[in-house]
């Protein structure tokens, strides 16, 4: 009987704990993806900019980046800046922005990405997706998974707490948009991948029901290790599926609809996810994702990132058009504008005060 496997798509290494960027240059030796020590390092003029004093003696022959943003350009000038320099790898570290543009430069002339993230701030650490501002708004872009994520908690303790806590918004939400896969399997037989949903599903819930807050180590090494699975997840599935439901849908609607007011992307997952999952039914579970985010200091209302239910009503009736062809409970209930009024009511008063 033939031994049947499949190959998963993941980090060479994944270095979470505290102290991990000190060890940045021994790590890429040790694990033969850098011996000569011939990087590019790409950072902001922010976090990333702020750290390159520590982390350069370790470096000694990278050569450094500073990127203006996260946009298209910004990440294929970053390509053409690197073009030619004979570099074993690429190293994003900072935030999501340059991550992000770290992929796509290091997709764009074929050398392997190292991504150091300074926040948590959402599960795009580790995707096989890049998303970066062009002329039309914000696009995604297929890239490799990086062949190293190295996460050191003492940086993430020191970020902006808005931006790890979006990261808890962003896990938690991997709980609904399994939800919403399994629905658009039992309704459209859409084939579900076991391994990437149980992946995605654990990270979400491993987020959702640990005690701690983000300022214990112990539950940043739970978020970060869930926001590297969920990515992982994606790789094995192909797509964003395992991570990306309705929640998503109506954070994509948001960014489109008010582009100028738009909250963190993790935050308004988090918001999106609690009402979807109310809409599919599932009040406790609704309301028992509300009470966690509350806990972490992280929008359960509209209001509470500065739209009006109107708008929230608004971006929830266009939701479905940010992904044609995705099923989710959006798609699923068809509602009318004041079917989704009469439902948001009825959230507003299931989540309480």
């Amino acid at each position: 009987m033939p031994v049947l496997t499949r190959l998963i798509p993941s980090p060479v290494v994944v270095d979470i704990r505290a102290g991990a960027l000190d060890d940045l240059g021994c790590v890429l030796a040790d694990e033969r993806i850098s011996h000569s020590g011939k990087l590019a390092v790409a950072v902001s003029g922010g976090s990333g900019a702020r750290l390159r004093e520590r982390v350069a003696p370790s470096l000694p022959g990278a050569d450094w980046f500073e990127v203006g943003g996260g946009t298209l350009d910004d990440a294929i000038k970053l390509a053409g800046a690197m073009k030619g320099g004979h570099y074993d790898a690429v190293v994003g570290l900072g935030g999501g922005k340059i991550i992000d543009c770290a992929k796509f430069a290091a997709a764009r002339i074929g050398l392997p990405l190292v991504a150091v993230p300074t926040n948590l701030a959402h599960d795009g650490l580790c995707s096989p997706v890049a998303t970066l501002d062009n002329d039309a708004g914000r696009g995604s872009y297929g890239v490799p998974n990086p062949i190293a994520v190295v996460i050191d908690l003492d940086v993430i303790r020191d970020a902006p707490a808005r931006y790890v806590r979006a990261g808890i918004g962003d896990a938690v939400s991997n709980v609904s948009a399994i939800a919403d896969w399994e629905l658009a399997n039992r309704v459209k037989g859409e084939r579900i991948d076991g391994l990437a949903a149980a992946m995605a599903r654990q990270a979400g819930e491993a987020v959702l029901r640990h005690p701690g807050g983000v300022g214990d180590n112990d539950f940043l090494q739970v978020l970060a290790e869930g926001l590297v699975l969920t990515g992982i997840a994606m790789s094995v599935s192909g797509d964003s599926r395992p991570a990306s439901g309705a929640c998503h849908e109506i954070n994509h609607a948001l960014d489109l609809l008010f582009p100028a007011r738009a909250a963190a992307h993790g935050e308004q997952c988090g918001l999106g996810a609690a009402f979807a999952m109310h809409l599919r039914g599932a009040h406790e579970e609704s309301a028992h994702m509300a009470e966690v985010l509350r806990r972490h200091g992280l929008p359960v209302l509209p209001e509470e990132i500065g739209f009006t239910p109107d708008e929230f009503v608004r971006a929830v009736e266009f939701a479905p058009q940010t992904r044609p062809g995705r099923y989710t409970i959006l798609e699923h209930l068809d509602l009318e504008t004041d079917q989704i009024k009469d439902m948001y009511a009825d959230y507003v008063k299931a989540i309480g005060s």
